[in-house]
């Protein structure tokens, strides 16, 4: 079925993508790089053990989209309401998480983004037009993984939060400037549920 992910024998899915769609999924992956930022330089360093030791920042990202990506591992209601000197244990917590998890979280939210773009470019390179994409069972994985990171960017620029924000977007008028990103991020979103249904057991 075009557009619906199926599952292939021996593991792994397929989708058939127009040209258009290619098009779109590839950008939107190129963007996500792009917000996530280049990982360490390969020759910063000659003794390999050093890079698994290095720190990454401590403080949340100012970007909302890329706080959305890389949240703090202690939030939500309970934090909200603690004390002042609880809240700020959480924060200290929080820091220290991101420290030593933030640079091992975007390198691999970035190794799917390139993954995505890959597949795609060796199906572009196959022939003009639409073409059905095969991917193996760790592919599908790293495709799931980035299609949920760029419905986390978009809804996070859409101010989605809930349910509730995305029963909305189906009610936008079609002159509204938003309406090209809602229908991406419904779009992958029904890429992503296809997607995770196929490799369920």
């Amino acid at each position: 079925m075009p557009g619906q992910f199926e599952p292939l024998p021996g593991g792994g899915a397929a989708v058939a993508l127009d040209e258009v769609e290619i098009s779109i999924i590839r950008s939107l992956a190129v963007q996500l790089l792009e917000l996530i930022g280049p990982g360490p330089a390969e020759d910063a360093t000659e003794d390999p053990l050093a890079e698994l030791f290095s720190e990454g920042p401590s403080e949340p990202p100012a970007d909302p989209v890329l706080q959305r990506l890389f949240p703090d591992a202690y939030s939500g209601p309970d934090v909200e309401a603690a004390s002042a000197e609880q809240a700020e244990e959480q924060r200290q917590y929080s820091a220290e998480f991101r420290r030593f998890t933030e640079n091992d979280l975007r390198a691999g939210k970035r190794d799917n983004a390139l993954a995505v773009i890959r597949s795609l470019d060796a199906l572009a390179s196959a022939g003009e037009g639409g073409a059905v994409l095969k991917l193996s069972t760790e592919e599908s994985q790293q495709w799931l993984g980035a299609l949920n990171d760029l419905r986390l960017a978009i809804g996070s620029r859409l101010d989605v939060v809930d349910e509730e924000d995305t029963d909305l977007l189906y009610r936008l008028p079609d002159d509204d400037p938003r309406k090209p990103m809602v229908m991406a991020y419904l779009w992958l979103g029904g890429l992503q549920e296809a997607l995770v249904e196929t490799l369920m057991p």
